[in-house]
């Protein structure tokens, strides 16, 4: 069953705590963090996705999967833990050595947290296979991080082919979210090449109807 992971990046301030609880009732099955530094890439998000995350902690009980586009990774991981969420991912182009990586992932696993690593889309996808095996999910970044609102390289889908055969013959467990332009035709794009989770904002934000594009996304 494919899940939907909704961005809440652009999501109006004074709309906020109404529109978490309409994609609630809509069924997303996650809340899709997307926090940002300013250094890797040019927007800084942190401040406003920590406010998010506490008021979605508030009224919600849905997962949260934080999306670390930061060159800091082990702080903004430590400003997370208190929030408890169901994953965290983070970027394989900012880590320096295995050693830098290995210590991350310990420090997600000592604290209940689901392991993501994400690639660019300019990033050969071999670059995250030595990580896999300690990974829940393997995210494929099918735009340039840093905005909403961009179309899907359709080069990005053949990536997410490529990661899916060496996921199948290493007999992995392990999820592969897209994100980055998924609407209701590159969806099943995602999906046939073997994505299983779905980040979309604008596309269910912008509409009248959350719970109509989420199913369609399904």
């Amino acid at each position: 069953m494919v899940e939907v992971s909704t961005s809440i990046l652009s999501i109006d301030k004074e709309k906020a705590v109404r529109t978490f609880y309409d994609l609630e009732v809509a069924k997303t099955d996650y809340f899709h963090i997307d926090v940002m530094d300013g250094k890797f890439v040019e927007k800084n998000t942190r401040k406003q996705m920590k406010e998010y995350a506490l008021e979605i902690k508030h009224i919600s009980n849905l997962p949260l999967d934080v999306h670390l586009m930061v060159e800091d990774i082990k702080k903004n991981i430590e400003d997370y833990i208190p929030l408890e969420p169901d994953r965290i991912t983070f970027h394989i182009e900012t880590i320096k050595s295995k050693e830098e990586a290995l210590e991350i992932i310990n420090l997600l696993r000592e604290n209940n947290i689901k392991i993501g690593i994400a690639v660019n889309p300019e990033t050969d996808i071999k670059e995250m296979y030595d990580l896999l095996e300690y990974a829940h999910m393997a995210l494929v970044m099918t735009v340039v991080p840093g905005k909403g609102g961009q179309k899907l390289i359709p080069e990005t889908i053949k990536k997410v082919e490529v990661l899916k055969e060496y996921i199948n013959l290493h007999d992995l467990d392990i999820d592969i979210e897209v994100d980055g332009g998924i609407n209701e035709e590159t969806a099943e794009l995602a999906k046939d090449a073997g994505a299983n989770i779905l980040v979309a904002g604008t596309y269910i934000t912008s509409s009248d109807n959350f719970k109509e594009r989420i199913e369609k996304l399904k």
